[in-house]
């Protein structure tokens, strides 16, 4: 059986896009179902015998037709946790957040995210765990700084697109304040006015060293890091359960790890 290969954009809205086009190549032509179709994010090193590959552009138009059908149909909770699924770095998502949905609109159940026994359910399951957890993490280890013009500026180095997510639950919380919120990993900022509604920037040239922190950023900092340091007891030091709660790859962006020379 010949299979059909739809390479779409890496994002939510490519990604959506792709199953809007995967749905109608299925009606143009003719096939049984939507097993012989496939959804990829990204070229393969290899292509298969057999196999047709099309590459399918981000349609904004198409991509808010599919998520108003799933919500709709499946429902807002669904929704969410396709939408996380379709941030990960996983390179199965696109595929697996493509099947789910045939999945849940063929039996018209808004539970179908439950389904785990279902191989393509399963698979997002992962993938929107992966992203949900380190969107978990970061609201807590996220630390800002303050700039010379009073903007708050904090760095993340995040595996999975979570920025998105991540940016209403500080702008909700920090809604009298500038600030911004630097992904390093897809080079995208979360810019926030104060009072206003957040947004997302991407592709701007950045140097970091040209920042300027206030004058009594640095102090506040030092007073942070004493602070951490002597709330620990010592006899009860636990680097390996430190390390479960704390993963080590979401240090280097945390005000308490960066010790200076002059705090020794």
């Amino acid at each position: 059986m010949e299979e059909y290969v739809l390479i779409c954009e890496d994002s939510t809205e490519g990604i959506l896009t792709g199953v809007y086009e995967a749905y109608l190549f299925k009606k143009k032509r003719e096939l049984a179902s939507h097993d012989c179709i496939h959804l990829v994010t990204e070229e393969p090193d290899v292509q298969r015998l057999f196999t047709e590959y099309i590459h399918v552009g981000a349609d904004h138009s198409k991509a808010e037709k599919v998520t108003n059908t799933i919500v709709a149909q499946l429902g807002n909770e669904t929704w969410y946790r396709l939408s996380m699924a379709m941030v990960s770095c996983h390179a199965e998502k696109a595929d697996a957040v493509y099947h789910t949905i045939v999945l849940g609109l063929k039996l018209r159940d808004k539970h179908i995210t439950d389904r785990l026994q279902e191989d393509c359910v399963q698979c997002a399951f992962k993938c929107a765990r992966a992203s949900d957890n380190e969107l978990c993490h970061l609201k807590q280890f996220l630390r800002f700084s303050e700039l010379q013009n009073g903007m708050l500026y904090a760095k993340i180095d995040a595996k999975h697109h979570i920025l998105p997510f991540l940016m209403p639950h500080f702008a909700d919380r920090l809604p009298a304040d500038n600030f911004v919120i630097y992904d390093e990993n897809t080079q995208t900022f979360g810019l926030h006015a104060r009072f206003k509604k957040w947004y997302l920037m991407q592709g701007a040239a950045f140097d970091e060293d040209t920042l300027v922190f206030s004058e009594i950023e640095e102090e506040y900092q030092k007073l942070f890091r004493c602070f951490c340091d002597s709330i620990a007891i010592e006899s009860r030091i636990n680097p390996k359960l430190q390390m479960n709660m704390l993963p080590l790859r979401f240090r280097p962006n945390m005000t308490e790890f960066n010790v200076k020379t002059e705090d020794i």
